[in-house]
């Protein structure tokens, strides 16, 4: 018989206060906290994004000093009995609750961070008051109601050694080669010692799941990981009230949470189909319409051409990047300031691509659903 199990968190502790919770790096040493049978449901407690550096009473001003070594408390990791390398984990997700300590969350531009950093170098703060399922509201932008449309940024498996190793040699060939990645770093990591020097940064996703932050996985989808070490080792975090298909400036509505989720265990699928990254299923609408397929929006384009004229071929990045100043000066035309207009883009607007085929041009459509402004 399936059994229930609830892990919890200090909701206004930061992770190094309460390190037996949780990590906030990927290595395959970290001990499990709890240990599940396939089938149980396991309600999990997280805190948000940034370890609780930012607060209801934060300002713009205190953005600029969030250390980025802290980032991703993660709640776990827990180990599913029967669970095997080489086999294929169903995470189902069967709900998402809202903060249910303040109903508050935040969106904040980090200096450094996010798609347009170069563009965008001053701190901004959205506080917003989540009501309960139904939408988010926020006195720092006037006028736009974000509707309830939960997942959790982060669900992923720990790596095996041996993955660890290969990824942290591509890793360093992409710095060196002048790519954005952050390598390993004990700074602000949890657990310390020997573990810390060697451990992955959460920041990007990888073959294990970890930082997808893909908004079509609500209550109701699946997510399915390979397994790479013994149990799989299932962590959880960075929960999003909402979030647009981009998170462009670094974060969405961010928010502490209870995740509800139930494990399966397909033996030996991942290895027998190949499996290398996550793949994710829903059975029904993932959000509300106004969100998920707007009655009612307003699009950019932008294609890999430089505000100079050059040309690039096939540059999915420049194309992107392009579309999203596009909708940031439309939303600027609507009497939006471009911090707050770069907010709006991250917590709502999807970037699409629409063509792949017409080189060198390629076009990545922004989407602004028109419902969220009242």
């Amino acid at each position: 018989m399936a059994g229930s199990h609830h892990i919890s968190v200090d909701a206004y502790a930061a992770l190094w206060e309460q390190a037996e919770r949780g990590h906030n790096r990927w290595h395959e040493a970290i001990p499990p906290i709890a240990e599940v049978e396939p089938g149980d449901t396991v309600s999990i407690e997280t805190l948000d994004a940034i370890d609780g550096q930012l607060t209801p009473r934060s300002d713009h001003s205190d953005v600029a000093s969030v250390d980025l070594g802290r980032v991703h408390p993660l709640t776990g990791p827990i180990y599913i009995k029967g669970a095997e390398p080489g086999d294929l984990l169903e995470i189902k997700l069967l709900d998402v609750e809202a903060d249910p300590w303040e109903n508050w969350g935040f969106t904040a531009e980090v200096p450094n961070f996010g798609f347009l950093r170069d563009l965008f170098p001053d701190p901004f703060l959205v506080h917003w008051q989540l009501l309960d399922d139904y939408y988010a509201e926020s006195d720092q932008i006037p006028g736009v109601r974000v509707p309830y449309s939960p997942f959790a940024g982060i669900m992923g498996l720990a790596p095996s050694r041996e993955l660890r190793e290969t990824t942290i040699s591509r890793e360093q060939d992409l710095i060196d080669r002048g790519g954005m990645c952050m390598p390993p770093d004990a700074a602000g990591a949890i657990p310390g010692g020997d573990i810390a020097t060697e451990a992955l940064r959460t920041i990007p996703p990888r073959e294990t799941g970890g930082n997808t932050d893909i908004k079509q996985l609500t209550p109701g989808s699946s997510l399915y990981l390979p397994v790479h070490q013994s149990g799989g080792l299932f962590s959880t975090g960075d929960v999003h009230y909402a979030q647009g298909d981009c998170e462009a400036c670094g974060t969405a509505i961010e928010m502490r949470s209870v995740v509800h989720v139930r494990f399966k265990v397909h033996k030996g699928l991942a290895e027998s189909r190949n499996i290398r990254f996550p793949q994710f299923s829903h059975d029904n609408y993932f959000a509300s319409t106004e969100m998920a397929v707007p009655r009612r929006f307003y699009a950019t384009t932008g294609m890999p051409i430089h505000p100079d004229g050059r040309n690039e071929a096939e540059d999915l990045s420049l194309a992107a990047r392009n579309a999203l100043i596009s909708m940031i000066d439309y939303l600027e035309h609507r009497g939006y300031s471009r911090q707050q207009a770069y907010a709006i883009c991250s917590v709502a607007v999807d970037l699409k691509v629409s063509q792949v085929v017409d080189a060198p041009n390629f076009i990545v459509s922004a989407v602004l659903p028109l419902d969220i402004f009242v």
